[in-house]
């Protein structure tokens, strides 16, 4: 192949690509490497200091401030969920649609609850406005 990257890497970019553009996001370079980083995996829980640890080994490592810009721009065109945990720690979520989170306090890790073990919440919103979202998170000790 020209590019000396295999179909199969070149596949995933393609779909990294077609990813960002749907959304309305310029696919740079840096974007889709992160994009691959990030959605490659399926549905996962990640800060930007994970991705940073991640892409130490890539050739051309992007900068915290560069993962960090890049996450707000996927947050911002709804590639990825933010999740504001009360220790000041930022999370990101490839799961966009609704759910809720077990936040393990112990071993600082963030969790999907099973869909089965959800209550049905009903609230409505105020004249004027819609409920964007119900973010839950169940905070979990060591017993």
């Amino acid at each position: 192949m020209p590019s000396g990257r295999k179909p199969q890497e070149q596949a995933i970019d393609g779909f990294i690509r077609r990813k960002l553009e749907t959304a309305g996001v310029r696919p740079t370079r840096q974007r889709v490497g992160l994009g691959r980083v990030i959605f490659a995996g399926g549905d996962w829980h990640f800060t930007a200091e994970m991705i940073y640890k991640e892409t130490r080994a890539i050739r051309f490592a992007p900068t915290l401030g560069t993962i960090y810009n890049t996450l707000n721009e996927f947050a911002r065109c709804g590639l990825l969920r933010e999740i504001a945990i009360y220790d000041a720690k930022l999370w990101y979520d490839t799961k966009t649609g609704p759910h809720f989170h077990f936040y393990r306090e112990d071993s600082e890790e963030l969790a999907d609850i099973p869909d089965q073990w959800l209550p049905k919440i009903d609230i409505p919103a105020p004249e004027g406005t819609r409920i964007a979202a119900i973010d839950v998170i169940v905070r979990l000790k060591k017993a």
